[in-house]
């Protein structure tokens, strides 16, 4: 939901701001709205349970646990050495 903000701010900045903004085909609005969720999500880390994984990702899961340290490169260096033998 859309909600209208007062700000005071510089005029040249602000003739500034709506020409970059219309060079980039945006609304100053939505440049600015941009610019914020950009902060605000860069300062808020997102946690397990903000992440929403959708139905069909969890459909694919298989509960198998790869270790940590497995070396993904040279298991499939092997399979295709092994392949193509």
């Amino acid at each position: 939901m859309d909600v209208k903000l007062t700000l005071k701010l510089d005029k040249q900045v602000i003739d500034r701001a709506k020409k970059y903004a219309s060079s980039h085909k945006i609304s100053l609005s939505r440049m600015i709205e941009s610019y914020l969720k950009a902060i605000v999500d860069k300062e808020a880390p997102e946690t397990d349970e903000e992440i929403e994984i959708s139905p069909f990702v969890k459909s694919m899961a298989t509960g198998v646990r790869l270790p940590k340290d497995l070396d993904h490169k040279k298991m499939y260096g092997e399979h295709l050495a092994e392949k193509y033998q």
